[in-house]
């Protein structure tokens, strides 16, 4: 897979993740959305795709350092999700379990796209 599909593959993945949640605020729903919920959407998404972006710029650059890169990517982007809820809790209270199920969906969902994505990028690289 090219750089380029994988990062477009994502925006479109993005897309699709943000269909739900809008749907549950025009069903009348949005008490099951935390407040902060988009701030939460926009970190999880970013943090994503830098951590994408970064695999892939060492791939490019170094194929060999490629494991190492992707485990060390994913350690970074679970820290960083741990101290954003941290901060997130301390500062915005929500409620228990709506929080758990939002912020479940968003890493979740952006962690098995990003597994995917990047381990057919690296099949397909293999394979040449």
């Amino acid at each position: 897979m090219k750089n380029y599909k994988l990062i477009i593959s994502f925006l479109l993945f993005t897309c699709l993740v943000a269909i739900p949640p809008v749907a549950l605020k025009f069903a009348g729903l949005e008490s099951w959305l935390i407040p902060g919920f988009w701030a939460m959407f926009l970190f999880v998404s970013g943090l994503t795709l830098i951590v994408v972006l970064f695999v892939l710029t060492v791939q490019a650059k170094n194929n060999e350092m490629y494991a190492a890169a992707f485990l060390g990517a994913t350690t970074f982007k679970l820290l960083a999700c741990l101290v954003f809820l941290l901060v997130f809790i301390k500062t915005k209270h929500p409620e228990k379990v709506f929080f758990v199920v939002d912020f479940m969906y968003l890493y979740l969902l952006n962690t098995v796209f990003e597994i995917y994505g990047l381990l057919r990028n690296l099949r397909n690289q293999n394979s040449k």
